[in-house]
């Protein structure tokens, strides 16, 4: 079995040799058919350059003598010019320039008269001008191929750091081995099976194939990256119940993916645990909403807000743009994507696929932004970290979420962007090699995407609408759609303001979303989970409170055949779900039978952890859930959508090399995002690079957690309102050290780790020789199958 694993290892490095040789002679035919063109224009314009005998010749005998003339003179300028130049080192610098000028010039002369019986012909001044004008259309040219190669960029990289040559295995055998912790978003299970079972991504099937293991997850009934993300970098994800919910005692609206929100959402996660976050030892966070305690930012909302010299995060787009390479390379793509969006919008169009949304307006620009610029100024700064020899980087590529969102999670358009994620686990993974130190890398998703046409779509109505029409207030005849939660449209948005320096405005959707009059409910949509609160009640309304005021509304919303199913607080049973067979069941008899038994496992144990927040909404609608399409209603403008519960949205996975341990025991299940953080840390120690936990204080008292006698209050929450054991609360973004990490600890060495072992069991201990293992263990192990 070894021998045809490292078999197979050796005819996929040979295909690679082959793909890469067959791309260079590609950009050679290219580069010899611009410089034929060139010399052909050339002859046309100047009297003293012809490349025709004097009796003169056919267009065809013309264009063959340009192309041999150009042939000529770009190989004896690939082997008779590095001669040159290193027999005249020693003659000084400008002398040296405007000798090239003149050598470049005879190099053209002798390409000319090597032309087939003669043809080509200039006088010397003119071959000068020609040969100039040749070469620097040949470099451009060249140029313009080699940015969009990822072989060429990679050695263009290795050139920029100095480390030109793999790194030596012996050399770094005793520094402890960082983690990469590559999130790819709205990836689920069931997607990247299917995208390694039909050759999508060649690079993960090789470390399936070579023992790392692929285990899936259940998201919590907020199947959202703002709340799955803050539970993974921060260890707490408490009283988030959706991508988008209104506070009472706040007035507030907020929003996963708004920078103020964020920074908010951050804090109390810091004020929850009383620590950083999963990378505050040496760590850098690229991409994502929070920074989980990172020194090293970029592209990361939770600071996008900062003003000044603080805000590192908007320095990873001038970081990577400033060098004129990268920025024709992404340009290229930039251009390619947003015309790839367009004919897949019309082909989408003209063959009447459904389900199907809108997509134009800004939308191809907003998918270019998330699946070019975001992708390649992410991966950039993941292999910068590397080549600097981090301990621990955590990034986010949010290419295919976006793209699920508006052609759905299955189909070509989201195959094309798989096939384009592998390449960059690739890229990522042939750096490592060339890393001062040995790298572990993590693939893990923050939840998955269900398909299914839109609430509006079918039904006609949206569910602000049908909230309306339950409470007896007028519903508009022109109904607008419900305005889609994307993280990267926003994103793109933020960033433009942010590298403009201008403040990102927050309060337009506030002002959209709440109502006119504070009697009027308020609606939210995140993805297939709806949220209704009303703004004059300062509590949670009761069920009895709600049927005195609108009595016909929750029957509306139970009844209707597009909502799964209905939580809201009672004063007779505590909180209960209600369906619409007229099932209702009180949340402390919750089961994932009943009601719940087509949401799948957990579901039962995600609606009761939720309907213990103290922000959990009046009435909590999730839509229904087809089990054998697997369709779920988004109640946004969205086709793929995620963000309650419902198929392939609640289930993202976790791809673990076989060097680590197993995330979780034989036949055990992994739930919710703050089980996928204590798994990350147990792995982070096991490569002798435990977290650096904050300065010890006293516990701190949580304003937003619930009184230790409101019934509401989770059965495990501290009646004290202190968090787990703290050590301390710290601001949501330590003060950063120098930019360029000199500050940083030696990759070898990392301070002792005081903390508890994991809550999902005793973590393995460290081996003594993290790097000697092997890279690459038994066959292929689903911890599902």
């Amino acid at each position: 079995m070894g021998d045809g694993r490292w078999g197979g290892a050796g005819r996929r490095r040979f295909a690679g040799r082959w793909r890469s040789t067959g791309r260079a002679l590609g950009r050679v035919i290219v580069v010899w058919a611009v410089s034929t063109l060139t010399l052909l224009l050339l002859a046309g314009l100047l009297p003293d350059f012809q490349l025709q005998s004097p009796d003169g010749d056919s267009l065809t005998r013309t264009a063959i003598t340009a192309a041999w003339a150009a042939g000529a003179f770009g190989l004896l300028g690939a082997l008779v010019w590095p001669l040159l130049v290193r027999a005249l080192l020693l003659v000084p610098a400008l002398v040296l320039g405007l000798l090239g000028f003149f050598l470049n010039g005879s190099l053209l002369l002798v390409a000319l008269w090597v032309t087939p019986d003669g043809r080509g012909a200039a006088d010397p001044e003119t071959a000068v001008v020609v040969a100039a004008v040749m070469s620097a259309v040949a470099s451009a040219t060249s140029t313009a191929l080699a940015v969009r190669d990822d072989d060429a960029y990679r050695s263009r990289l290795y050139r920029l750091t100095g480390r030109t040559r793999p790194r030596d295995p012996g050399a770094s055998a005793d520094a402890v081995p960082g983690t990469v912790f590559l999130q790819l978003d709205g990836v689920g299970h069931r997607v990247l099976r299917d995208a390694v079972a039909d050759g999508l991504m060649p690079t993960v099937a090789a470390w399936l194939a070579a023992g790392h293991r692929l285990t899936p997850w259940h998201t919590d009934w907020s199947s959202q990256t703002g709340a799955s993300q803050l539970g993974i970098l921060h260890g707490s994800n408490e009283d988030v119940p959706a991508f988008r919910w209104y506070e009472k005692d706040t007035g507030r609206l907020m929003v996963s993916n708004r920078p103020a929100s964020a920074v908010e959402l951050q804090r109390r996660a810091v004020c929850r645990t009383g620590d950083g976050g999963l990378l505050s030892y040496d760590g850098a966070s690229r991409g994502n909403l929070f920074s989980g305690g990172a020194e090293q930012v970029a592209l990361v909302l939770s600071v996008a807000a900062r003003r000044g010299r603080r805000n590192r995060s908007r320095a990873g787009y001038f970081a990577y743009f400033s060098d004129p390479a990268n920025a024709v390379r992404t340009a290229g793509s930039f251009i390619t994507e947003c015309v790839r969006e367009a004919y897949q919008s019309t082909r989408a169009r003209l063959r009447h696929e459904t389900p199907r949304i809108s997509r134009g307006g800004t939308y191809p620009f907003v998918r270019a932004f998330a699946t070019v610029v975001e992708r390649d100024v992410v991966v950039a700064a993941v292999m910068g970290d590397m080549l600097a020899g981090r301990t621990a980087v955590y990034a986010d590529l949010v290419a295919y979420d976006e793209v699920a969102h508006h052609s759905g999670p299955h189909g070509r358009d989201t195959d094309q962007v798989l096939r384009r994620l592998d390449r960059s686990i690739a890229l990522i993974a042939d750096v490592a090699e060339h890393a001062p130190r040995s790298y572990r890398i993590v693939l893990l998703s923050d939840h998955g995407q269900s398909p299914g046409e839109t609430f509006e779509a079918v039904y006609g109505l949206t569910l602000k609408d049908l909230v309306r029409a339950g409470c007896g207030l007028p519903v508009p005849r022109r109904v607008r759609r419900t305005r889609s939660g994307s993280e990267a449209r926003d994103a793109a948005r933020d960033a433009l303001r942010s590298a403009l320096h201008r403040p990102v405005d927050e309060g337009d959707e506030t002002a959209r979303e709440l109502p006119a009059k504070p009697s009027e409910p308020v609606v939210l949509a995140s993805g297939n989970l709806g949220l209704v609160s009303f703004p004059d009640v300062p509590h949670r309304m009761t069920r009895e409170e709600i049927d005195r005021r609108h009595p016909a509304l929750l029957r509306t919303l139970a009844h209707h055949p597009g909502v799964g199913f209905v939580l809201v607080a009672s004063a007779e049973h505590g909180s209960v779900v209600l369906a619409g067979d007229g099932t209702e069941v009180p949340v402390a008899e919750l089961t994932d039978d009943g009601p719940l038994a087509a949401f799948g496992p957990g579901a039962a144990r995600a609606v009761r952890r939720t309907d213990g927040f103290p922000h959990v909404a009046d009435i909590m609608v999730n839509s229904m859930y087809d089990p054998e399409t697997g369709a779920v209603h988004a109640f946004e403008e969205q086709i793929g959508s995620h963000g309650g519960l419902g198929g392939e949205q609640s289930h993202p996975f976790l791809l673990s090399p076989p060097d680590l341990s197993p995330p979780v025991g034989e036949g055990e299940e992994l739930f919710g995002a703050e089980q996928i953080h204590r798994v990350l840390r147990r792995w982070l120690r096991e490569s002798s690079g435990p977290q650096v936990p904050l300065e010890t204080t006293p516990p701190q008292p949580d304003p937003h957690r619930l009184p230790a006698d409101d019934p509401h209050r989770p059965p495990d929450d501290p009646a004290d309102g202190s968090a787990r054991p703290p050590t301390g609360p710290a601001p949501a973004d330590p003060t950063p050290g120098p930019a360029n990490g000199s500050a940083r600890p030696p990759s070898g060495t990392a301070p002792a780790d005081p903390t508890p072992g994991p809550a999902d069991g005793p973590a393995r201990a460290p081996a003594d020789d993290p790097t000697g293992r092997p890279l690459h263990g038994p066959p292929v192990r689903d911890e599902k199958h």
